[in-house]
């Protein structure tokens, strides 16, 4: 029998179910603007209250501590901001709480930390179809972290409901969304491709990090599956369904993935994208210089107004035939961290010295 919650647990909680249902209302709403940005703060706030009810209700305050002079913290002793402790941002939380463990739900939100803190103060109306699979993560994986630690009676699904779809309105709202990101809002777009590119397949493919939904028309067989119009069926459940419907159901999944991946191209990276991937890992800085003098060196695609542009090193440039530019992939990355991050490799690719990145 679970332990009786305290009051500043249940406090918390009470915050993070009805933060979590405002996100949701406000996403659904139809016409609604702002809703990527208001979304995003809105799931945020939940997932650091849902985080203070946990250590709360370990004991532990999620406060910050103060320090003595030689940097030691203070026991019950904590910083405060206006006459209240400083409480643990969701940052602070996460690393409280996964520890040196990466898994995708932990890369769900740190990429919707740095997109809160991108959008937070812009209008983007129309980026939020190309965020459907990240915001929808976010929100299954709050309920399973509460059901999970706190019992089924803290679960969401009883007061949230699917909302209604137009198949060409949403068809029309993404092409809009990707039309606006390429217009307007560049650093947006490119935090977004940057955090993606930075992914690997399994964590960028898993569902605790994007939660993609496919809606597939469903007849009802008997009276009793007629109550339900939408349900959803885990992978591991294919097997259950008959044949005719299941492979009906795969080609529709299949037919679908194939569409989101060639739109997509999410395996490759643009330049700006690389540069900024790179200039992380590095000791020194690194910048789109830097990056040119590399490609050069290495010869992985060939110069400007090449007559033969598809002559690039597959494994590391991919030409993009459609957009007139290159793209390029992981494998890339990695080689330029490997290989840069030697001062004698770097100033033999880049023809400069190495400048050490300031604190």
């Amino acid at each position: 029998m679970q332990k009786r919650l305290s009051q500043v647990v249940r406090n918390h909680l009470d915050k993070c179910r009805a933060s979590a249902i405002a996100a949701v209302e406000v996403y659904n709403r139809p016409g609604g603007q702002f809703r990527s940005a208001l979304y995003t703060i809105l799931i945020i706030i939940a997932w650091q209250a849902f985080f203070h009810a946990y250590f709360f209700n370990r004991g532990r305050k999620p406060w910050y501590r103060q320090e003595n002079s030689d940097g030691t913290q203070r026991e019950d002793h904590y910083i405060e901001v206006d006459g209240e402790p400083k409480c643990w941002e969701l940052r602070k939380c996460l690393n409280e709480y996964f520890g040196g463990d990466n898994p995708p739900e932990r890369e769900n939100l740190k990429f919707l930390i740095g997109l809160r803190n991108k959008i937070e103060h812009r209008d983007l109306p129309e980026l939020h179809p190309t965020l459907y699979g990240e915001f929808q993560a976010a929100l299954m994986n709050l309920e399973e972290y509460l059901s999970r630690e706190f019992g089924e009676e803290y679960a969401l699904s009883e007061s949230l409901a699917i909302s209604l779809q137009f198949s060409r309105a949403r068809s029309l709202a993404r092409d809009k969304a990707i039309k606006a990101s390429a217009a307007g809002a560049e650093n947006v777009r490119e935090y977004i491709e940057t955090f993606r590119g930075g992914l690997t397949d399994d964590i960028r493919n898993d569902i605790g990090y994007s939660y993609s939904v496919y809606l597939v028309p469903k007849v009802a067989k008997r009276a009793s599956a007629a109550d339900a119009a939408i349900e959803f069926i885990h992978s591991s459940s294919l097997d259950e369904l008959g044949e005719t419907e299941r492979r009906r159901l795969e080609k529709a999944i299949v037919l679908t993935k194939e569409r989101i991946k060639s739109v997509r191209n999410a395996d490759n990276l643009i330049p700006s994208s690389v540069v900024k991937l790179v200039a992380l890992e590095l000791p020194f800085v690194f910048n789109m210089y830097h990056h040119t003098k590399a490609w050069q060196y290495y010869e992985v695609r060939p110069r400007s107004r090449s007559n033969n542009p598809n002559n690039t090193r597959e494994e590391y440039c991919l030409y993009d035939e459609p957009h007139g530019d290159y793209l390029y992939t992981r494998a890339w990355i990695k080689k330029l961290v490997r290989d840069l991050s030697d001062k004698t490799k770097f100033q033999r690719v880049t023809g400069q010295d190495p400048k050490v990145k300031s604190p």
